[in-house]
């Protein structure tokens, strides 16, 4: 139990955070449904419900994805908060097509819905919520790519460099994006069908929160998918290829490969060294390079192999092989 508690309390906290929010903001949006039957703030109700379980089980996810490797499972957790978010976007998939359905049959039978005050003073304070947990994703977007700004420059930062943050993180973002955007959406739509008697409105906000919802599914979905079965860190790959070249007693490098698990990043490393080098000598080679390496951000865990230079450089800075005039093919191993 004690080991259940110091996981959760490393977990993904805007996950945390966003879950609670949401938690609440359903609660008031069904309530507001039950009062008024309103076909927008219906879809607005699956919207966060869908949030809310969506962020706790990505929290959970998080949290499992730290415990430390076991016998049975060497290459530890990290690819579990992947998996935990293939999971949620199923959730959110089936409240996409609620919202859709509920919408489209709305648009075909449009009816008026009342408590215009109950319904706008809901969705103004869900708005002011769900933006309150996106302004608090971005700044940690932007802690997690390394930056320091905060405010306004941290909302925007956040947008250009959505791609360097963690997987739970980077879900919250986009999920309540798509919610503050979804409420204004749902804002109008009330507003619209009450003074314009343009009842079809409410329908057409559904389908849209809907459509942007299942945006959010493909877009999740394919991102852990890739996460899931391992994908390379293009960036980091050349950053730690130029740390490991510029290694005086590195000769040549054969092969780099750096593995996202999760939120960490697995480093494999194949390089030459001078043959006639002692075994000691060589092991300090490795205890350099795994210090540096390590030092690196999100870098979990090195396997750093060597072999004897053969006298040909052959790295370019990927792992394609290269054929030089009168050299042997050579092949990453």
């Amino acid at each position: 139990m004690k080991d259940i508690l110091r996981l959760l309390k490393d977990g993904n906290k805007p996950s945390l955070l966003a879950g609670i929010v949401n938690a609440v903001i359903a609660v008031l949006k069904a309530t507001a449904y039950i009062l008024t039957g309103n076909v927008a703030m219906f879809a607005e109700m699956l919207h966060s419900l869908g949030d809310a379980a969506n962020q706790f089980f990505v929290y959970v996810g998080s949290a499992l994805s730290k415990k430390a490797p076991t016998p049975k499972f060497p290459n530890g957790f990290g690819r579990v908060v992947n998996l935990v978010c293939l999971g949620a976007v199923i959730i959110v998939a089936i409240m996409s097509y609620e919202a859709v359905k509920e919408g489209w049959h709305h648009i075909l039978n449009p009816t008026e819905t009342k408590g215009l005050a109950i319904n706008l003073s809901v969705l103004g304070v869900a708005i002011l919520l769900e933006f309150f947990v996106l302004y608090k994703a971005s700044k940690e977007i932007a802690h997690e790519s390394g930056s320091s700004l905060t405010g306004l420059q941290a909302f925007i930062y956040s947008f250009s460099h959505l791609n360097k943050a963690k997987p739970a993180t980077k879900l919250v973002f986009m999920e309540d994006l798509v919610a503050t955007l979804g409420g204004i959406l749902a804002f109008a739509a009330v507003l619209i069908a009450h003074y314009t008697s343009f009842l079809a409105a409410e329908g057409i906000a559904s389908v849209l929160i809907g459509f942007m919802m299942f945006y959010v599914v493909g877009k999740v979905f394919l991102e852990n998918a890739r996460g899931a079965i391992g994908e390379t860190d293009e960036e980091m790959l050349q950053h730690i290829s130029t740390i490991v070249a510029e290694d005086p007693d590195v000769k040549d490098i054969q092969k780099v490969e750096v593995v996202k698990e999760g939120e960490f990043l697995h480093v494999e490393i194949i390089v030459e060294v001078d043959p006639s080098k002692t075994v000691a000598y060589i092991d300090d080679i490795r205890d350099r390079l795994m210090l540096v390496i390590l030092k690196q951000k999100g870098v979990s865990d090195v396997l750093i192999s060597f072999d004897e230079d053969d006298g040909i450089k052959s790295w370019t800075g990927t792992n394609t092989p290269i054929i030089s005039e009168g050299a042997k093919l050579k092949f990453p191993h």
